[in-house]
């Protein structure tokens, strides 16, 4: 038997209902979106339009907003580095960031320091959650964008993007949130107006791998600044040339419709398993990282006393499937640089895991699971 799954935050399972509708689009209705000169066509321009309203209502943004990608990287990428050129017309060279960004925000912004670009990374409270007056000392007018995450994919914690919205609310900057762990999932911060562009992944929200959008919010105020990472035939407004994959985004418009429909029902879930969890977990006197008051329902960081990490990912791998933290990551031996960021030190740096989970998760047996790493604290294993 397989391991129970306990690393939605890596990768989501899809739902039943996406898997029906990517494969009708895989086998029976094939035709290109840009090709609406037969019915195969006018088929396939269809369901990617609708996809597009779908997603858009999630946000309560408006479908010529969003624009499909590859995923949430890609989206951040096209975000980032398509503002170079504005920044250097325009003179304004300076970004900020959260220091617990996931790398596909923190490297694309790396690259533009090597271009010449400054960049600020805010520090975040023991809590996880970057720290607002931070940002307020830190703008100014050369000020580009300033990018924070949505929801943190290490500790779960919900960032105050409200706040956020308000120290930039005078301010010219862009706005860009990295929304791939959020999405769907937390509904309120991403209504937010002032939020310029935000990066999704479909295979966060049940949804198939290799499709994602850019949010992007047309602000009357500040005209479209990005330039289009690569070159092609014009599609997705210029920004995102190349044919569309009608199976993956109608797999994504789908799984939005969904999240939207069951979100209430999906929280209860999360929340009685949580409950569980935390109950077995706390009984081997773990320490859970991140402000408990604002953190979503299917995740949860801890250190476990005197088990590192890889001890309890190999004693516990035949019962359930867990992480160390971020998948992009996971190869490397370093430190976890969100916990870091947030006061972690020592042991309890090496301890850290993350179990995250969904509704569509198996229950678990706790008995076992804490059975095998009490013998790991006693030395027995």
């Amino acid at each position: 038997m397989l391991p129970t799954y306990l690393d939605c935050n890596a990768t989501t399972p899809m739902e039943p209902d996406v898997v029906r509708e990517v494969q009708r689009f895989m086998v029976d209705e094939y035709g290109n979106a840009a090709s609406p000169v037969h019915m195969y066509g006018t088929v396939a321009r269809m369901v990617v339009e609708k996809a597009r309203r779908d997603v858009a209502a999630v946000v309560e943004a408006d479908p010529d907003e969003v624009i499909f990608t590859s995923g949430a990287t890609e989206s951040n990428n096209l975000s980032l580095l398509g503002l170079a050129e504005e920044g250097r017309r325009s003179g304004r060279m300076h970004l900020i960031c959260s220091a617990i960004e996931h790398k596909a925000v923190l490297e694309p912004l790396q690259h533009l320091e090597s271009l010449g670009f400054e960049v600020t990374k805010l520090p975040v409270d023991r809590g996880g959650s970057v720290n607002v007056e931070a940002l307020a000392d830190s703008i100014r007018p050369q000020t580009l964008c300033v990018s924070v995450m949505h929801v943190n994919n290490e500790t779960g914690v919900v960032q105050p993007l409200n706040l956020v919205a308000e120290v930039l609310s005078a301010h010219p900057a862009w706005f860009h949130v990295d929304a791939a762990q959020g999405f769907c999932k937390e509904l309120d911060m991403l209504k937010l107006k002032r939020i310029d562009f935000m990066s999704v992944s479909a295979h966060k929200v049940y949804g198939p791998k290799g499709i994602g959008a850019l949010i992007m919010r047309k602000r009357r105020s500040l005209p479209n600044s990005l330039s289009p990472l690569f070159r092609g035939g014009g599609q997705e407004q210029g920004l995102r040339p190349g044919t569309l994959p009608v199976p993956l985004i109608a797999g994504l418009g789908m799984a939005a419709r969904l999240a939207l429909r069951d979100q209430v029902k999906r929280k209860a879930s999360c929340m009685a398993f949580r409950e569980n969890a935390v109950e077995a977990l706390e009984s081997l006197g773990a320490l859970i990282h991140g402000d408990q008051r604002r953190v979503l329902p299917h995740t949860i960081n801890i250190s476990i006393p005197g088990v590192e990490a890889h001890q309890s990912l190999n004693a516990l791998k035949n019962i359930i499937a867990f992480s160390n933290g971020s998948a992009c990551t996971a190869h490397t031996q370093e430190p976890s640089h969100v916990l870091q960021a947030m006061g972690v030190q020592g042991d309890r740096l090496h301890e850290a895991i993350r179990l995250s989970w969904c509704h569509m998760t198996e229950n678990v047996d706790w008995d076992r699971v804490c059975d095998i790493v009490k013998k790991l604290q006693g030395g027995a294993l």
